[in-house]
């Protein structure tokens, strides 16, 4: 049965491929500990393996994210998934640890292919579409711990199976993504895009030469203040986020917590809470969802700085918070960028943005392997937490510069009545062209008439109009005055053309 092309079809296509990639991403998190245990490496290479899904992920996300703009998502999704099934192959085969690396790198290259492509899709055929994306996005990274850890302790192969399974459920992503309308027969002018970097043909091939140029993360001007305080506080909240991902199970593991289900599933509320959260967004705004996910994401790393996870209880306190404020922060900084993107470059920024996320995921992961060097686990997960603790409160501060410059500028907008808007050269006093200068910021020119004329000469006589006398102004009738008006262009020429004499000066 092939799926349904429709628009409806087509946003269940995107979220379906969002959901089974970022499963298979973190299907192994879970598993690591017992990696370790059996390839016998050290915690560094731990750290480093869950990270380089980051690492990889990044250039993907450059070099990609515009890629989408001009070929379309469906060649996108499709390289995608391949790189996925070679993820989960590499797992499924690992003997060591640099096919478990190379399994990582895999799935880096494949999300961060998938992460825009699937975007734009969602967002062309639903008004919902950041809500859509960022949930579908959580939802496959908390399905994947759980999954993991279920099957690792209840099921036969434990480090087979599950990757026999995702690669079951991507065959299927596979159909629907070839079922989906190519671009240019959906939109015939498609054919010639322009976009830095890369050049589409009529043959729907583009032309990579310029791939220099894809790398640069050009924001527009309009949309920088909102994306980097998005960015950064989704950095924040996938950091706290990552280091559950990556370090928790393994401290969960040296604390006596050997069972893999309770440590995927603590891993996995944090994103199952996220879920939740995120549907306020909207509610709250974009802005305040993100400077109130970000103070739970900081209580979170408080407790996890005191705990280094060797209590489950307050790991799972931990876990509670820090998805809930992931969920507004996360949700809060793609939907904010989403609704401030130009179009014809939302799937760049979008991947900029989302390279923001896989940093924050895959930093402080590295950080802590780096510590672990010349000091335990434990201590080097205490350091990294207060350092990100102390990042999300300079985050938090400039996100309420941010809403306080915000509202200043609502108020002055609501004060003037007028600001933003464009006027005719009339209301703006003569022959100036719109613009969107308010009233209320020209001052005294504001009570100005419409159109400026020069005040009366003090020298006796002259014509009537020209600057003369009240009286030698007077002694001229309202036809005169009226043709005078009209060789100046002033409003007495028009009410003379219309039929109604202008009132003579002091009648």
């Amino acid at each position: 049965m092939i799926p349904s092309t429709s628009p409806a079809g087509s946003v269940r296509t995107g979220l379906y491929v969002l959901v089974v990639l970022t499963l298979g991403a973190y299907l192994p998190s879970p598993l690591l500990p017992g990696y370790q245990h059996d390839f016998g490496f050290s915690d560094l290479t731990t750290t480093l393996i869950y990270a380089t899904f980051a690492l990889v992920s990044a250039p993907a996300l450059l070099v990609l994210g515009p890629a989408t703009d001009v070929v379309g998502p469906r060649a996108v999704l499709r390289a995608s998934l391949i790189a996925g099934a070679a993820g989960s192959l590499c797992f499924a085969l690992a003997s060591g640890p640099l096919w478990l690396a190379a399994g990582r790198a895999a799935q880096g290259i494949a999300l961060g292919a998938a992460t825009s492509a699937a975007g734009a899709l969602i967002s062309r055929h639903s008004r919902r579409g950041p809500l859509l994306s960022s949930t579908a996005f959580v939802a496959g990274t908390a399905a994947g711990p759980i999954v993991g850890g279920i099957l690792a302790q209840h099921a036969p192969a434990p480090r087979v199976l599950p990757y026999l399974l995702h690669l079951a459920l991507l065959t299927y992503a596979w159909l629907r993504v070839t079922a989906l309308t190519p671009p240019r027969d959906e939109n015939p002018g498609f054919h010639h895009v322009e976009n830095p970097g890369f050049r589409a043909t009529n043959a729907g091939v583009f032309d990579a030469s310029a791939l220099s140029g894809v790398v640069r993360l050009r924001i527009p001007a309009g949309v920088r203040r909102v994306f980097w305080f998005s960015a950064a506080s989704g950095f924040s909240a996938w950091a706290a986020v990552g280091l559950f991902l990556s370090v928790i199970p393994v401290l969960l593991d040296r604390a006596g917590q050997r069972d893999p289900a309770v440590s995927g599933c603590v891993v996995g509320s944090v994103l199952l809470c996220s879920i939740a959260a995120q549907p306020l967004v909207p509610r709250l705004g974009a802005v305040r969802a993100q400077r109130r996910g970000l103070a739970a994401v900081f209580a979170s790393l408080v407790v996890l700085a005191l705990s280094s996870g060797g209590s489950v209880v307050l790991t799972a306190i931990a876990a509670v918070a820090a998805g809930a404020g992931h969920g507004l922060a996360y949700g809060g900084a793609a939907a904010a960028v989403e609704s401030a993107a130009p179009a014809e470059r939302r799937g760049a920024i979008t991947g900029a943005l989302y390279l923001a996320f896989y940093l924050g995921a895959g930093c402080p992961a590295i950080a802590v392997g780096l510590i672990t060097l010349g000091h335990p686990l434990e201590t080097a997960m205490s350091w990294v937490t207060a350092v990100a603790a102390a990042f999300v409160l300079v985050t938090a501060f400039i996100g309420k510069s941010l809403t306080e410059a915000s509202a200043t500028w609502q108020h002055q907008r609501d004060a003037s009545g007028h600001s933003g808007s464009h006027f005719t050269s009339a209301e703006r006093g003569g022959g100036r062209g719109p613009g969107p200068r308010s009233r209320g910021r020209r001052g005294d020119g504001a009570a100005r008439p419409v159109l400026r004329r020069r005040p009366p000469r003090t020298v006796p006589g002259g014509r009537a109009g020209a600057g003369g006398t009240a009286p030698e102004q007077r002694r001229h009738g309202p036809g005169d005055a009226a043709a005078d008006g009209a060789r100046r262009g002033g409003v007495a020429g028009r009410a003379g053309a219309s039929g109604d004499p202008a009132e003579p000066a002091g009648a």
